[in-house]
């Protein structure tokens, strides 16, 4: 439980402020001239990052420790998708309602596990 807390207190925080500052509202101009390899160079580093998670942190039980196991695969297969396609990955990106709602539920995530993480847990 405690090496889940620390891998959601890092991973939390840096999921909200990451996709609140890629935001359009917050950051209209970020997407306009994406160059190929800083999208491979951002696969590259969500790969690692992924990989980090599963290799450190396999669990797969009943409750939401599993949410940071699969946070960790989340972010394999993302860095997977813009190593191996960067070009269609740029070309791609829309901020249309698929997009919004896919950073809405991220924003979701990066709550609940900043929320696991430092929230005091209750004594039995």
């Amino acid at each position: 439980m405690e090496k889940s807390r620390s891998i959601a207190g890092l991973v939390g925080p840096t999921l909200l402020v990451m996709v609140v500052s890629e935001l359009k509202l917050w950051n209209p101009t970020l997407y306009d001239e994406q160059i190929v390899p800083l999208v491979y160079l951002s696969g590259v580093l969500l790969f690692v990052a992924g990989l980090s998670i599963v290799r450190n942190h396999p669990v797969w039980v009943l409750g939401w420790q599993t949410t940071v196991t699969i946070t960790g695969w989340l972010g394999m297969l993302l860095g997977l998708i813009r190593m191996f396609y960067p070009q269609s990955y740029k070309n791609n990106f829309d901020n249309g309602t698929s997009t919004l709602v896919f950073e809405v539920l991220l924003i979701l995530l990066g709550v609940f596990l900043t929320y696991k993480a430092y929230w005091p847990t209750q004594k039995r």
